[in-house]
């Protein structure tokens, strides 16, 4: 199948997904969870049993910027609240016993800094920084190319711009925030996204060395031939995110999600934005010697 011949839509389709992430990025930023501001924790153990979704209304009706809402005991919870003043705090108790008729004990009241300070950032884009360069240098010289090493840490760069402007849509529309958790996501998508790529590359290496020819037909042959490969090992994953996004609960749910968007993007990225950059890059290249 010629896939290259619509290389073209694949490159606008990822710089709409990615423009639309950047417009959200831009307009409304990230949201920012405890991990990152600090906070307070309240854990709370109640004399009756207690449904989820009626404590966390009650406090959604107090207006507090809950961050995180998980059992802990038998009728207790563990409530992480941004920025909850000790005036605030001694109007949470009552309200929470009156609404919900029922008894409480607070356990734990704790206010807690940011667990991810601005070295420890300013180390995660340091080890990205380092990361892409020994990819790519690692890529070129195992393929004997530059090209497949710019191209494969082009792919990677895209998974990660399109994480990025969809968790500043997510934020704005659906209270999705970026913590601790998705620092991991996003870092392990990485590689992910590489790892597909130089599947493909391996095939172009293999057909090359067995039958020649130009990149062009080699890139579509390596495509179709890893095409179900890459689609079943996806929807292996894809099926245990969505699962875990159902059924894992709040604590996890948006680490699902930024997995579950790496996945896809990354599944994407490898035959139809790796691949056709390399392919577009020889071609420029071929039509600057004649």
């Amino acid at each position: 199948m010629n896939w290259m011949r619509l290389r073209l839509l694949y490159f606008v389709i990822s710089v709409l997904v990615i423009g639309a992430g950047v417009f959200g990025f831009f307009k409304w930023g990230l949201k920012i969870g405890i991990d990152f501001t600090g906070g307070t924790i309240l854990e709370y153990r109640f004399e009756n049993e207690v449904k989820e979704e009626d404590l966390r209304k009650f406090i959604g009706i107090l207006n507090l910027e809950l961050s995180s809402l998980e059992r802990s005991g038998e009728n207790a919870y563990t409530l992480r609240i941004a920025n909850l003043e000790s005036e605030r705090k001694a109007i949470v108790q009552p309200f929470l016993e009156r609404n919900l008729d029922n008894k409480l004990e607070e356990l734990r009241y704790e206010n807690v800094g940011p667990s991810i300070g601005p070295d420890l950032i300013k180390k995660t884009f340091y080890a990205m920084g380092i990361s892409a360069v020994l990819i790519l240098l690692w890529v070129a010289i195992q393929f004997r190319s530059f090209k497949f090493g710019v191209s494969a840490v082009l792919a990677m760069f895209h998974d990660s711009l399109v994480l990025i402007g969809s968790f500043a849509l997510l934020g704005h529309f659906f209270g999705a925030e970026v913590d601790f958790l998705f620092v991991t996501a996003a870092l392990t998508i990485l590689s992910f996204s590489v790892h597909d790529t130089i599947v493909v590359y391996d095939r172009i290496r293999e057909s090359q060395k067995k039958v020649g020819g130009n990149l062009y037909d080699l890139a579509n042959k390596a495509v179709t031939e890893t095409m179900v490969r890459s689609l079943n090992n996806s929807f292996t994953i894809i099926f245990m995110l969505v699962a875990l996004i159902l059924l894992g609960g709040e604590t996890i749910k948006w680490f699902a999600v930024a997995l579950l968007i790496g996945t896809v993007s990354g599944t994407y990225s490898s035959p139809f934005v790796a691949v056709p950059i390399l392919v577009t890059w020889d071609g420029l290249m071929r039509t600057i010697k004649k």
